[in-house]
């Protein structure tokens, strides 16, 4: 497995490869790894020749509040378990590489992302489609994979990709979860051991919603409210937001038709988790 550091080496091993006629599959990743990144991983492996993995903390994508600065770095194992999974390439760029003095553009996906975590978290997906645009632009993989726990961000690059014309496929892989429920996260790290326990009332809430939508509940408000009567019973978990948007385009509506994605962004103590759920009414 080789470690690559600057844009000029993985621009140089992916054209190297690519002219030979040799696949190539990107997992973009923030380091850290779990099972959830593994999979990917090994879903690369499955569908292409060769795996890159970048890890890279992008700070583009981090508020001025946010935890930049605290973000799990855990570098050496991340090495470690790329190479165990038969990784290729790990991309370990730094900061001033991806954006050098001068830098200035970003690229934007507009109405994907008014809402949710873009309300949330403003410029955070203006971060998210910058670097990823660089690392399609730099690597230039048939597939690129992404987890389903962050689904916005997954609908934002499958638009950002078509919109673009870039010649790459996105994947989307189901999300993994703990035995409790607990979609895997790297900040999960940052939970005490009672919030952890908690933690798994976001699972609860949006199993809820989906048992409301199989019971027959149409209007949006009253799944809404079945997910949102969840959180509020754990005393160590508050609510950012609970949806239900077209699976695509993420508009909400007041009925609930064919499928739907149900979407949370919980506070438990201090750490903000996500998580989703795709659900079809019958």
């Amino acid at each position: 497995m080789q470690r690559l550091r600057t844009i000029q080496s993985v621009a140089t091993w992916a054209r190297g490869l690519q002219r030979e006629g040799v696949t190539i599959g990107l997992v973009p990743t923030m380091g850290a790894l779990h099972e959830g990144h593994l999979s990917l991983i090994r879903s690369a492996r499955l569908s292409c020749d060769a795996i890159a993995v970048s890890i890279f903390v992008n700070p583009l994508q981090f508020g001025l509040l946010e935890d930049f600065d605290r973000y799990p770095r855990t570098m050496p194992r991340d090495i470690r378990l790329c190479e165990q999974e038969g990784t290729d390439v790990v991309f370990v760029p730094r900061a001033a590489d991806i954006y050098p003095p001068g830098f200035e553009t970003v690229v934007s996906v507009q109405r994907l992302t008014r809402r949710f975590e873009g309300t949330s978290r403003p410029g955070h997906f203006g971060g998210v489609t910058t670097v990823v645009t660089k690392l399609l632009n730099l690597v230039r993989p048939d597939k690129v994979f992404f987890g389903q726990k962050d689904y916005q961000q997954a609908a934002v690059v499958t638009r950002l990709v078509k919109d673009l014309n870039l010649p790459t496929a996105v994947v989307v892989r189901p999300t993994v979860r703990d035995a409790d429920g607990v979609a895997l996260s790297s900040r999960n790290v940052f939970l005490s051991p009672p919030e952890r326990k908690a933690a798994a009332v976001v699972y609860q809430a949006l199993s809820a919603g989906r048992e409301a939508i199989r019971e027959g509940t149409r209007s949006v408000k009253k799944v809404q409210a079945a997910m949102t009567r969840v959180i509020w019973a754990e005393p160590l978990a508050r609510l950012d937001y609970a949806a239900v948007a077209h699976p695509t385009t993420l508009e909400e509506s007041r009925v609930v038709r064919g499928q739907v994605v149900l979407l949370l962004a919980v506070w438990i103590g201090k750490t903000r988790l996500i998580d989703s759920l795709v659900v079809t009414a019958r």
